[in-house]
């Protein structure tokens, strides 16, 4: 008698290794995309921390804060890897009170940043520092 002794998978065990990297990659993916959304913001937080340093850098040699032209030559209107846009609206004060201003970094559509929970980050002259979500969390993290 003769017996072949059969060495490989047969097609039912290929598809449920199939079926199960399916499963593990559903559940990883979105994972792994929060956590590259959530490292991004450094990128934004960092661009700002660098344009409110611009503004009192400006500020001691001017009357007043700058705009995001003032400030062109050290600063940008993108953060540095390009995930947010910086702005800043100025306000002049007359009188005893100096003037002030408000920075935002607002996502981009780059690499899906804008559908962060955290949206845009805001610092200001008094250095109060909001997120577009959860202020606290989103500027820890």
């Amino acid at each position: 008698m003769n017996i072949k002794n059969n060495t490989g998978f047969t097609l039912i065990e290929v598809m449920i290794v199939v079926v199960i990297i399916g499963v593990i990659a559903a559940i990883a993916l979105p994972s792994y995309q929060d956590y590259t959304k959530r490292a991004r913001r450094a990128d934004g937080k960092a661009a700002l921390l660098s344009l409110q340093l611009a503004q009192e850098k400006y500020r001691a040699n001017q009357p007043s804060y700058g705009s995001l032209s003032d400030l062109s030559g050290s600063i940008s209107s993108t953060s540095p890897e390009g995930y947010y846009t910086l702005s800043v609206v100025k306000v002049d004060s007359s009188g005893a009170t100096p003037s002030t201003y408000t920075a935002t970094a607002t996502p981009t559509t780059k690499n899906n940043q804008n559908t962060d929970d955290c949206g845009s980050f805001v610092v200001t002259s008094s250095d109060i520092h909001t997120a577009g979500g959860d202020d606290e969390l989103c500027w820890r993290r």
